[in-house]
């Protein structure tokens, strides 16, 4: 089935990315020893003023730190999902516990776990966040559901930072909490407040199997959502490493920052004009692990001028918690654009409908396995209903083989005369009415759905810690162990295999080389795609060639379809379009002839009026 120079380039290919999955580990490995020893030698440096710390710390920015005599205090409220610690170090959310999402390293997934400073931190300049110590303001009427926090900045501004939980009956309320800021000039001059942000707080990936480039900064500007990943600050081949990002805002809806599957946002209650900031830097999430990228951002205070004594008060809701979409799109659209499906989101909107619709009964059949055991009925309910389309490529793809003698006589006749050729052979397809795409119907029509299904498993956060078979976790690759340091994961090389058997089991067209290339090295596209993806994806994709397997070798044991001329030689599309091209050629060929013989051709006498 694939000769000789098929098999070079695969062995090229497998040889290539053999070898630079090599060196990018020994370089990451490289990178991450010295993030070590850089941290190591900051930490036995005594004579390092914190804020210098701060600026050489991977992940960290620039901070005034507090007196040496302030004691932080940490208040905790909590909700069925999370633990919002708060602290009087800049009066915000120090951290985020989600208690049933495991990060795989540590124990719970804890959201700004980087930061040098609390979700809510003022900030100076764009990055330079305050470390002013506040004090806690007990509301005892809102005990274990509002915390307070009240400081004056060294500018002179006076801040009181109000943090209330959403009441329970709003959609997405276990990780939504409303923020107040009041803020007092105590100057005796005025204060433009647009001088001042509000941070975001910090994003990475939870795992070293997510994806980096998924981790960025986000913000929604008036309807348009925009996403900058945090990989693009360390540049590319044409352009330089980028160590400040800014991005003006008409009407900012919200900002934030965000990982493959948890989000960090900031809505105003009252959207205007603003200026997104996002930084860059490099953290290990384990000793020994490659470094990954961890980005923070922030977002300008409005543009207004507070006169001494003057206040002004600023509302916003928080949302701190996991990308699930059906969770987001209740909430609102705005929200769930967070998803950040790209081109193919309607596809995907879709496949994490229909999942959670088959979820609904798979999990009433195994508790453990529901969601490996929905992708798989999922699989199969695609397939039942693309059948008809497949049924009738196969047929084509019959009578296309029945030509081959023909085609094999057309390519001995004209060897050197590839149009003539290729003229011929559309005079064959229109003659007995085939389409010659019609054999490539069924992967066109699988495309959306697998890219569909592809950016929705990229962010479905559902599939996390969630086991199937001998797969651990669906939402990363079910590597069994490692070979000279490469992962082996049986997932996708099963993919691979099931896709040649099908493949092999496909009748021969004798079609244009080039696209029969195509058609053998795809089976080698998946399996580069697949294979350090979530092996959801490989199990659909698996699933899929399987019941391919199955419908092909009934529809081999089917009567054969005949090839009979069709009446009037046949007028579809395809085989209009390829007449309508045969008539051009003729003429250019005409007109060529009538050139190499010395004649002009005749003009046409232009017609009159009258």
């Amino acid at each position: 089935m694939y000769d000789r120079k098929t098999w070079i380039v695969v062995a090229a290919c497998l040889v290539l990315l053999g070898l630079n999955f090599h060196y990018t580990q020994q370089e990451n490995r490289a990178r991450a020893e010295q993030i070590e020893r850089e941290r190591a030698a900051r930490q036995e440096s005594g004579n390092v003023e914190k804020s210098d710390a701060a600026a050489l710390e991977p992940g960290l920015l620039v901070e005034s730190p507090p007196e040496p005599d302030q004691v932080e205090q940490l208040v905790t409220i909590k909700t069925a999902e999370a633990e919002f610690v708060l602290s009087s170090y800049g009066g915000g959310v120090k951290h985020v516990v989600f208690t049933n999402q495991a990060d795989g390293v540590e124990g719970p997934v804890t959201m700004n776990r980087h930061g040098s400073s609390p979700i809510g931190a003022l900030a100076e300049r764009i990055d330079r966040l305050e470390g002013v110590p506040y004090e806690y303001v007990e509301s005892a009427s809102e005990a274990g559901r509002r915390a307070v926090f009240r400081g004056r900045l060294t500018s002179g501004l006076i801040a009181t930072k109000t943090w209330t939980l959403v009441a329970g009956d709003a959609h997405g309320s276990p990780y939504l909490l409303d923020f107040k800021l009041h803020l007092e000039n105590g100057r005796s001059e005025s204060v433009a407040l647009e001088d001042y942000s509000i941070f975001l707080g910090t994003a990475a990936p939870v795992g070293a199997n997510e994806r980096p480039e998924q981790s960025g900064m986000v913000f929604r500007d008036e309807g348009d959502f925009d996403f900058t990943a945090a990989t693009s600050f360390s540049g590319g081949w044409f352009s330089k490493e980028k160590t400040l990002v800014t991005e003006s805002s008409q009407r900012l809806d919200y900002a934030g920052v965000t990982s493959q599957f948890f989000a960090t946002v900031l809505k105003p209650v009252e959207p205007g004009p603003s200026m997104v900031w996002g930084k860059a830097a490099d953290a290990t999430l384990k000793a020994g692990e490659k470094p990954v990228k961890v980005i923070r951002a922030g977002f300008r205070l409005p543009g207004v001028s507070l006169s001494p004594g003057e206040s002004r008060s600023f509302d916003y809701r928080v949302f701190i918690g996991p990308k699930e979409n059906r969770m987001l799109r209740k909430m609102g659209d705005e929200w769930g654009e967070l998803m950040n499906f790209g081109f193919f989101s309607p596809f995907s909107r879709f496949m994490n409908w229909s999942l959670w619709w088959v979820h609904a009964a798979m999990d009433k059949v195994s508790g453990k396995w529901s969601w490996g055991l929905s992708v798989v009925v999922l699989t199969i309910l695609l397939r039942l209903a693309i059948w008809p389309l497949y049924n009738k490529s196969n047929r084509t793809m019959k009578r296309m083989s029945k030509l081959k003698p023909e085609m094999d006589k057309l390519r001995e006749k004209y060897p050197d005369d590839p149009n003539r050729m290729n003229q011929e052979m559309m005079k064959l397809y229109r003659t007995y009415g085939i389409n010659p795409l019609g054999g490539c119907l069924p992967m066109f029509a699988q495309l959306p759905i697998f890219f569909g299904f592809y950016s929705m498993l990229l962010h479905a956060v559902e599939m996390r810690g969630q086991s199937f078979l001998w797969i651990k976790d669906l939402s990363e690759p079910d590597t069994l162990g490692h070979l000279l340091g490469f992962p082996i994961n049986l997932l996708p090389i099963l993919m691979a295999a099931t896709s040649f058997l099908q493949m092999a089991m496909m009748p021969t067209t004798g079609g244009d080389k080039t696209q029969m290339m195509i058609i053998k090295l795809m089976p080698f596209l998946f399996l580069f795609i697949c294979y350090n993806f979530a092996s959801a994806l490989a199990l659909y994709w698996t699933v899929s060639n399987i019941f391919s397997i199955g419908q092909t070798w009934i529809t081999n044991r089917l009567p054969e379809p005949d090839l009979k001329p069709k009446p009037g030689g046949g007028k579809g599309w395809v085989e209009r379009m390829a007449a309508r091209v045969e008539e051009q050629q003729k003429m250019r060929q005409a007109q060529g002839r009538v050139v190499d013989s010395g004649e002009e051709p005749k003009k046409r006498r232009p017609r009159t009026g009258g």
